[in-house]
């Protein structure tokens, strides 16, 4: 059966490091999985966003 080379690094790769994917789990629980934010929270965000003009770079 085909096996791609990058099916083969992955699968050698995690019998190397096989804490890898307790590391992964762990870097998105940091950045990804929050809880929402509460009602007054979320209006104190919106409250303090700036208005962008509709073309950032233009120069006049």
């Amino acid at each position: 059966m085909y096996e791609s080379d990058i099916t083969k690094f992955i699968r050698e790769l995690k019998t190397a490091k096989p804490h890898l994917e307790d590391e992964q789990r762990k870097g998105r629980a940091i950045w990804w999985d929050k809880k929402p934010l509460e009602l007054k929270e979320r209006d104190e965000f919106d409250d303090a966003q700036v208005p962008q003009k509709p073309y950032p770079y233009a120069t006049k």
